[in-house]
């Protein structure tokens, strides 16, 4: 059901204008017809004991949103320039090193977190805008993914079983804005529509809750990528059998200190600001999780903040990115290929939830669409 009459026109207009860099594209002449099928045959099944519920239609619904953004990425690029439908604009991926504190519980010493265990990683910090030419400078989400390597284990994605990386991503903003399936269907259907006046539809598709946290979200400014914070937004499983939990993470910079904006910010200064940081000295961030202390944080609702007052978060981790040139061509093309997703995973951290179940279809279908349109090989690092 739709909300009525709770938004003046300028607020529909002021969201559309502010959300829809994900579908106002210059229509090019020829769209190609989608060629590579929705892989939504095995699609995540559910824990009842950490509160997980299956929303109606769930996997059709992920499968339509998956053919809605290919149609998107095939509209909005041309075969060998396709980008992400979501933060195509990457500052770096920077190499760095992955250290799992010296001392844990027992309760957080689970899958990949082993005390004192050192990995090598790749961590790509990007804008949330869908438009590639987006100025660092104007407001918007900020999105940090670590690719962690050295990962032994079966993986969770049924195609990628021996794969070596675990992945995580994160956003500046600890929640996200939508969390029924049809909902966001219709968010996306209007989002991506070439006609305006179905884009004044997007307040009444994400409601008050959502159109709120979505404002929110795409408000930040931030002066460099290192210094920000960032959340999963979503939950994911810790452990397994008995003794699993559901959790949340984070990661911060190692000082509370950040760097005042620029006066005259430069179209990409936020890639300046990484490859300054990083040829004068190493950077340090945290790694935080936050585990579940009460049935009442939900892990189905992803607009759902876990208070830090009732669920603090806990050092899990030292991120060092060390000293290092990572404005190549050839690393930026390393960068451009590499794939993030939540199920990039080991069991024992199985992502939880809606948003993170229509991921696994979603994430997968549109790599698959990229790499094929720039004749790509898809691989992990």
């Amino acid at each position: 059901m739709r909300y009525r009459c709770r938004f003046t026109l300028s607020l529909p207009i002021g969201l559309a204008c502010a959300l829809c860099a994900c579908g106002v594209h210059p229509a090019r002449t020829v769209i190609p017809a989608p060629t590579v099928t929705p892989n939504s045959s095995r699609y995540p099944s559910i824990d009842p004991d950490l509160g997980e519920h299956l929303y109606p239609d769930e996997k059709p619904i992920a499968e339509k949103l998956s053919v809605v953004i290919e149609e998107s990425v095939r509209k909005q690029y041309a075969a060998g320039s396709a980008r992400r439908d979501a933060h195509p604009k990457a500052h770096g991926c920077v190499k760095a090193e992955f250290h799992v504190v010296d001392t844990l519980p027992a309760t957080l010493t689970k899958g990949m977190f082993l005390p004192g265990k050192t990995y090598q990683a790749w961590i790509r910090f990007s804008n949330g805008s869908a438009d590639p030419t987006h100025a660092d400078i104007k407001r918007d989400a900020r999105g940090m993914a670590i690719k962690v390597l050295g990962v032994p284990g079966r993986k969770l994605l049924e195609d990628e079983v021996d794969a070596t990386t675990q992945d995580f991503i994160m956003i500046n903003h600890p929640v996200f804005f939508a969390t029924d399936p049809a909902r966001y269907l219709s968010f996306m259907d209007d989002a991506n529509s070439d006609h305006f006046y179905r884009k004044l539809l997007i307040p009444f598709d994400l409601g008050v809750r959502g159109t709120v946290i979505a404002l929110k979200t795409r408000s930040s400014r931030i002066s460099n990528p290192l210094q920000a914070r960032y959340w999963s937004m979503v939950p994911y499983q810790l452990g397994s059998g008995e003794g699993r939990q559901a959790v949340k993470y984070s990661a911060r910079g190692c000082s509370a200190r950040t760097d005042p904006l620029p006066k005259n910010p430069g179209h990409d200064y936020l890639r300046d600001a990484l490859r300054s940081t990083l040829q004068s000295g190493d950077a340090c961030m945290e790694f935080l999780v936050q585990p579940r202390t009460s049935d009442r944080m939900d892990v189905e609702d992803s607009r759902m903040e876990w208070k830090e007052a009732e669920a603090p978060f806990y050092k899990l981790a030292t991120i060092r990115v060390p000293p290092q040139t990572f404005d190549t061509p050839e690393q930026n093309t390393f960068c451009e290929n590499l794939s993030f997703t939540p199920w990039h995973a080991l069991p024992e951290h199985k992502p939880l939830g809606v948003t993170n179940r229509l991921r696994k279809v979603i994430y997968d279908h549109i790599s698959r669409v990229r790499h094929e349109m720039n004749g790509a090989a898809r691989q992990e690092p």
